[in-house]
């Protein structure tokens, strides 16, 4: 079991715990906002532990981030503590990624039935993670509090696709591709295996934290930091040294690392 009092302290959630859209709503909008996606310990060589134990550890107690194994798979923990009918649901991520490429199925999102109704809920998809559920058996577009969102269905109907897309500007993309296959402990421990330890798996190989803020979006890609507003424009910077990006992740992020530490490739040679 999770301490919900321990998890809504560390979102500042302090609203209705029944399992309703409004409180769904609420707790993915506070934890997108509140725990930044991030692959840091994969850039320390530290390994990824997927236990329950580890993620209330890691996220909550020890005000880390994460990526979708460890974000999405608090949320359904805190989901099912809560009352819903939750299940972990497998994907392939495809933002930037054409239709023609294939990418592995290292994606973990969440499902929630509420009155009859199917929603998806993922805060665990970096720089885009939902901040609020849409529906999952619905076409055309959905708001969210932030981008407009919508599913489309590709293929046969013995062997359909879904697309969870993304509209940034003009432009729909996919953010990705499921089959509404479920995704259990087993297939979860060996996709985080592969994200976590693979030589091109890139989360080895970019340093990668964002969180949302109640109008924009915060996303740190290896030195380039970017605070994004609702209009769609950005404000970018690059970061100087290492000692600067532990202040950022510190200040901007919630994440207190040491002093001296230093991160992987990604972030290094330092221009001198």
């Amino acid at each position: 079991m999770i301490d919900l009092d321990a998890y809504c302290a560390r979102i500042g959630y302090s609203g209705p715990r029944t399992p309703t859209l409004e409180t769904l709503n609420a707790i993915i909008f506070r934890h997108a906002c509140t725990i930044p996606f991030e692959n840091l310990d994969v850039l320390l060589g530290r390994p990824i532990g997927l236990e329950p134990a580890d993620l209330k550890r890691k996220l909550v107690a020890d005000r880390r981030g994460g990526y979708c194994f460890e974000q999405n798979g608090l949320l359904l923990l805190v989901l099912t503590a809560l009352g819903f009918q939750a299940a972990p649901l497998s994907a392939r991520v495809r933002l930037q990624r054409p239709r023609e490429v294939t990418p592995p199925r290292t994606h973990l999102f969440v499902r929630a039935e509420i009155a009859g109704e199917s929603w998806l809920a993922d805060v665990g998809i970096g720089g885009l993670s939902l901040t609020s559920a849409i529906r999952l058996d619905a076409e055309g577009e959905q708001p969210t509090p932030h981008e407009p969102r919508r599913i489309t269905r590709e293929g046969s109907a013995h062997a359909p696709r879904f697309y969870h897309q993304v509209r940034l500007g003009d432009e729909w993309q996919d953010a990705c591709e499921f089959t509404l296959e479920e995704m259990p402990p087993i297939d979860r421990e060996l996709a985080n295996w592969f994200t976590s330890t693979h030589p091109q798996s890139h989360f080895r190989t970019r340093l990668m934290v964002a969180r949302a803020t109640p109008t924009g979006r915060l996303t740190l890609l290896d030195r380039e930091l970017s605070l994004r507003h609702p209009d769609g424009t950005a404000d970018k910077r690059l970061i100087a040294t290492p000692d600067e990006l532990l202040a950022v992740l510190d200040e901007d992020f919630g994440l207190h690392f040491a002093a001296g530490t230093r991160f992987g490739p990604p972030c290094s040679p330092w221009p001198s």
